[in-house]
């Protein structure tokens, strides 16, 4: 797969974004890879429903890498662990948006925002592309 795929004459990870206006940051990365998928809008959107927000609370992990390991295991999981791919991602999505905690990113108790969620959903998606 090639980074920054064109999906509808866009850019996979601004489609993304376009997704996040309406749905949470996890939801907006799943739909973003559902035509390689072959999974039902219907069941990413449900698949992603309880990640948004850092899992609901903003206290945990972002919902945008929550997505994009979501999408990473269902593209390359091929019987053996994925925590080394896992991990990678993580350290890449860290590295680009300066954390990985909802929490964090958005500044809950800092006071300082380190990453907007469509920032966080768009680097979560060309992030995942560097290791597809």
């Amino acid at each position: 797969m090639e980074q920054n795929e064109m999906i509808n004459g866009m850019p996979r990870h601004e489609r993304a974004v376009l997704y996040k206006r309406e749905h949470n940051c996890c939801q907006a990365v799943l739909l973003a890879f559902g035509p390689e998928l072959g999974i039902p809008e219907e069941r990413l959107l449900a698949m992603g429903a309880c990640f948004g927000s850092g899992m609901g609370c903003m206290e945990e992990t972002c919902g945008a890498l929550c997505g994009a390991q979501m999408v990473q295991g269902l593209l390359r999981f091929d019987g053996r662990r994925m925590n080394p791919q896992a991990s990678q991602l993580q350290s890449e999505f860290a590295k680009r948006c300066g954390a990985t905690r909802c929490r964090d990113l958005k500044g809950v108790g800092s006071g300082r925002v380190l990453c907007s969620c469509e920032d966080c959903v768009r680097n979560a998606v060309s992030a995942l592309e560097c290791f597809l």
